[in-house]
């Protein structure tokens, strides 16, 4: 089996008991999963069907009726499995271990012989497969089928799901690729590039890093292959006639190769996919080059094209990226699988580049964007992430249809409720790196981790009560007089921290490195570094280009955003405004979800009774009564009463 290099540890090495994420990751076990699976089967009621169990059933003889859903519906059940392999890894269960076997033998049953799986061109389309990669999503599904494979083959070692996926990916192999004869194609949305290094590391067959590296570079070659597709189908499947893919090669990352891309375009998911398999192939190829462009486009993303709370694809039209700087907040689109994929790209660069910006934006994404996708129950989600919400303007005005202020049961398109519980149910293989002499601390989240420094066992045991507290105490276990490296991430937002070793201070300053601090000592058993990280909350103000917040400031404690919502300030929150020099006042709220950490202030709300009813506008004057504001976490906002929602408020 061959290793990744720094990438993500086995998840039964980590142990989560944490006060914040323990409920999380006993909801993926005894909600998350189980509702799911419900969805897939059809069973939630008044929520919009996925078809997606019956379109396996259907393309497996077991059932009579027709492909029904979205082309890439497969992809769902995919990440459903992915999910329950990662689950299985850390808490086995047999009842949903033969659940998950069932549906691998349907999934097995359903491919054909020569390794296919596909239920969509199984069924709807079976004489044209791998004529529309552009817009047909089969290597983006295969790529989902695959990740769970491993995952699933990770955490129980059975194999057939594994070898059907091997197959899958032989078969795959033998039509695309530079040799004579095969499809010089790419995915119209990428994902299975990350899947192929993924699956190179559990297998160690070379080919399939080959073949990941091959729809890279092939991305972006001229003559366009989506615009040679095209001409040689009889019709376009899914597109207006008279269109050209390539009008619109932004949408799918192909105006150029990738080498020479220097800003995130188009589809937000397809990009941050793209990007996540780019890095991996890097850092198994050690090829410069593409680490380069990696880190230009990962740059671009968060110093240009990045929400505050860690969300990316500023418009519906596309679910895209549009341009540096606009950041509009009513109409954001942040989708949720665009947060996950923008975690996805980050890890694989902290990877690459030992910096902790890149754990950063993880937790940034992490701890609001991603956070804010599902609801406390488990059971609804949101697809779009928006940065304020108006329910009126959501329900009668056009271009802000896609703001929905509730989170809803499931929904037609439902990519975004399966991956988060892929990335909850794998948390724990994001905590920690270790790396020759060196383990490093990504994430705070408290548990057990049991690792290897050479062939020496150590135990980290972390405590804390992060991200409501900034304290962190890690203990040295199971070691006697081993020499390595501790290596703590030190926040971006975190302007001073203080560190003790066994109850004795520690300078900071020369072992900072690159976002780290680095303790480099003969460790042994009991020993004690307490890590304290000062979260006081503050006012942030975005750079000048981002016109949609100008003259505005949104509050931040730690990682965690924050924001305003209707039932705790009244109507109509944009007639609020906070001093700039606000005292802005932390404390655990027992009305919110995990007893929550609130934030209150003092500021002013616009007089709305000073104007007449006949008035729209009026000479300009100060008219503003004194009141007080509460603020609450981001990821928290919509489980309470539906209502208006404010991330970025003005500020005097």
């Amino acid at each position: 089996m061959n290793q990744a290099k720094g990438h993500l540890l086995p998840w039964k090495d980590v142990r989560i008991e944490d006060e914040f994420w323990s409920p999380y990751t006993d909801l993926v076990r005894e909600t998350i999963l189980p509702y799911q699976w419900e969805a897939l089967n059809d069973r939630v009621p008044d929520a919009p069907p996925s078809h997606a169990i019956r379109n396996f059933r259907i393309a497996a003889g077991l059932e009579q009726g027709e492909y029904e859903g979205l082309v890439f519906q497969d992809s769902d059940l995919a990440k459903w499995l992915e999910a329950v392999g990662y689950s299985l890894a850390i808490y086995p269960d047999e009842k949903l271990e033969a659940t998950a076997d069932e549906v691998i033998d349907l999934i097995s049953r359903a491919q054909l012989p020569d390794g296919y799986v596909n239920t969509y061109f199984i069924r709807k389309e079976p004489g044209k497969r791998w004529t529309n990669l552009w817009e047909c999503h089969e290597l983006y599904c295969a790529g989902h089928m695959m990740e769970a494979a491993v995952a699933y083959y990770q955490a129980t070692g059975k194999r057939k799901f594994l070898e059907c996926m091997c197959r899958f990916a032989d078969h795959i192999d033998s039509v695309f690729g530079p040799e004579p004869g095969k499809l010089k194609g790419y995915p119209g949305h990428e994902e299975i590039e990350l899947a192929l290094v993924k699956l190179y590391h559990v297998t160690g067959v070379k080919r399939y890093l080959d073949l990941a590296a091959f729809f890279i570079n092939e991305r972006g070659k001229r003559p366009y292959y989506f615009d040679l597709e095209a001409e040689k189908r009889e019709s376009n499947l899914w597109s207006p006639k008279g269109r050209r893919p390539s009008d619109t090669a932004d949408y799918n990352q192909y105006r150029i190769p990738v080498r020479e891309q220097k800003k995130a375009t188009g589809h937000a998911v397809r990009a941050v996919y793209l990007y996540s398999g780019m890095a991996d192939v890097a850092l198994e190829t050690g090829d410069r080059e593409l680490k380069e462009a990696c880190r230009i486009l990962w740059n671009n993303i968060a110093f240009r094209q990045m929400y505050i709370t860690g969300g990316i694809g500023s418009t519906a039209q596309g679910e895209a990226f549009t341009l540096d700087y606009d950041l509009p907040n009513d109409t954001a689109y942040q989708e949720t699988c665009a947060s996950i994929g923008l975690f996805f790209f980050s890890h694989r660069m902290l990877a690459l580049d030992k910096d902790g910006k890149y754990a950063d934006v993880m937790e940034r994404a992490l701890y609001n964007s991603i956070l804010s996708g599902i609801s406390r129950d488990g059971k609804r989600f949101f697809y779009v992430n928006p940065l304020e919400v108006w329910p009126e303007a959501s329900e009668k005005d056009p271009g802000k249809r896609h703001i929905l202020p509730v989170r809803q049961k499931w929904y037609g398109c439902a990519c975004c409720p399966p991956n988060i519980a892929r990335l909850l149910s794998s948390l724990g293989g994001y905590v920690y790196d270790v790396e020759e002499d060196t383990i490093t601390v990504r994430l705070y989240i408290g548990g057990e981790f049991q690792a290897k420094i050479g062939d020496v066992p150590v135990i980290l045991v972390q405590t804390t009560d992060y991200p409501w507290d900034g304290k962190v105490t890690i203990q040295v276990k199971g070691v006697s007089e081993k020499r390595f490296t501790l290596a703590l991430r030190l926040p971006g937002w975190c302007p001073k921290a203080d560190l003790k070793v066994n109850g004795e201070e520690c300078s900071i300053g020369s072992r900072r490195q690159k976002g780290f601090v680095r303790l480099d000592r003969i460790w042994t058993d009991g020993d004690l570094v307490e890590f304290c990280m000062e979260m006081d909350p503050q006012l942030i103000q975005a750079h000048p280009m981002v016109r949609a917040d100008a003259g505005r400031a949104a509050i931040q404690r730690g990682p965690l955003v924050y924001c305003l919502e209707e039932t705790d300030n009244g109507k109509n929150l944009s007639s609020i405004s906070i001093p700039s020099d606000a005292h802005l006042e932390a404390f655990r709220d027992p009305g919110l979800p995990g007893k929550a950490v609130a934030i209150r202030a003092e500021g002013y709300r616009t007089n709305e009774s000073s104007w007449k009813e006949e008035e729209l506008y009026r000479p300009l004057s100060r008219s503003e009564k004194h009141i007080g504001i509460k603020a609450v976490p981001y990821f928290l906002w919509g489980n309470r009463e539906p209502g208006e929602m404010l991330v970025w408020l003005r500020y005097q």
